[in-house]
């Protein structure tokens, strides 16, 4: 069975894309002030004292035919070549990924085979259990990473801390109960529903 994963930590090749990326940002922003001080007319010698730009332009200007040997051109294009494959693989590490890792979850497993659950029942076991208490009003599960994330709203506003610690005991308790492992349970108050009754009359 494929399982979706959900990257959290950063990979130190995406980390070397980032610098790449800002050694260019730097670039671009250091030959743009010497575009600048050329329109404000500083005189051209200075400016390609500072950059080298007249240096270099006149270098590949004066390239010619018989300086291109057949090794030169070995040379650029493979290391074309490398720089086209690296950065690439720089930018699919950059590319996000934002789904979120859901799978079955594995209970046991023998000679006889695998005992699975799936993400919803966990999810319903803990919001059946915290609608149990008084003073929620509506619960909502997640279940992913091995974890599990419960957006609760409440009916009385008084002791809501007293009240989440409460939910958050009784789906831990559930959850040994159902013979589900114990995993992380993060509360989320997401509301305030006031429970009215009216008489008809």
């Amino acid at each position: 069975m494929l399982r979706q994963r959900l990257r959290t930590r950063t990979s130190a090749l995406a980390l070397i894309g980032r610098v790449l990326v800002g050694l260019l940002a730097c670039a671009l922003v250091f030959y743009g002030a010497m575009l600048l001080l050329l329109s404000l007319k500083l005189p051209a010698s200075t400016v390609n004292g500072i950059s080298g730009f007249r240096d270099t332009y006149d270098y590949l200007a004066g390239l010619g035919e018989n300086d291109l040997t057949d090794t030169a051109r070995y040379i650029a294009g493979g290391a074309g070549l490398l720089a086209f494959v690296v950065f690439g693989y720089l930018a699919l590490k950059e590319i996000p990924r934002p789904y979120l890792a859901r799978h079955d979850l594995e209970l046991s497993s023998d000679e006889h085979g695998v005992v699975t659950i799936e993400p919803r029942a966990i999810e319903r076991v803990a919001e059946a259990t915290a609608l149990q208490h008084h003073a929620v009003a509506g619960a909502a599960g997640r279940y992913g990473d091995d974890e599990i994330a419960v957006g609760l709203s409440v009916s009385h506003a008084r002791d809501t801390a007293a009240a989440l610690h409460e939910v958050q005991a009784a789906i831990a308790q559930a959850l040994r109960r159902h013979g589900l492992p114990d995993m992380p349970i993060h509360l989320t108050l997401t509301g305030f529903e006031r429970r009215t009754q009216r008489e008809l009359k």
